[in-house]
This record gives C-alpha cells, structure tokens and sequence, in this order.
C-alpha cells in the first residue's frame, strides 16, 4: 500500500510535466475530464487534483491502457459470475433474446 501512496504522490507532483509531454492537446483534456477550464488550471498549478480527477485525466491521455484494464476487471467479474453459478445457457439467453424481439416487433 505504501508503494501504490507513493506512486500517486509522484503522479501528482508531476502532473503538469505529464500534460505538457502529452501528445493531446491540454483543451481536448480539459474538455473531456469536464472540469472547468479555471478550476483545472488552479488545480494544475497547486497540484491539487482529487485521485477521481487524476484517473479522468489518466483516461483520456491513456485509453489503450485504460480500455485494457476495463477488460480485466470485466473478465474478473465473469469469472466471479461463474464462480457463483450465475450463468445462463446459450439456450437461455436465445429464447429471452427471441421474446425480446418478438414484443418489440408487436
């Protein structure tokens, strides 16, 4: 756990170092983590973004990353479904699927 605290302090000490070697431009980031543009400036120069702002932020400089560990955690969940017996059988989920259609189609 202490490595993982250290590691977000560094991340956020760094975090203006890390936008300004970021092959997107700051407004794109800006406008897709939906902060304000003064409230992410302010945040930029104190260095006092929230860990929720620095993952938004993560997401948009990273989203290869970011869609790859949002596989993960899917196929985690899966498994824990499994797991548990909350499966349903392909037969099962065609015949819920066909009645599905079929209301829509009345």
């Amino acid at each position: 756990m202490i490595a993982e605290i250290k590691r977000y302090i560094e991340i956020s000490d760094s975090i203006d170092s890390i936008l300004a070697t970021s092959p997107l431009k700051l407004n794109y980031i800006i406008d897709n983590v939906n902060i304000k543009r003064p409230t992410f400036f302010k945040k930029l120069k104190d260095k006092r973004f929230t860990p929720e702002e620095l993952l938004k932020i993560a997401q948009v400089i990273e989203p290869i990353e970011y869609s790859k560990i949002k596989e993960k955690e899917s196929i985690q969940r899966g498994l824990k479904d499994l797991e548990a017996g909350r499966i349903f059988s392909h037969l099962e989920v065609m015949t819920d699927a066909r009645l599905r259609l079929a209301k829509r189609k009345k």
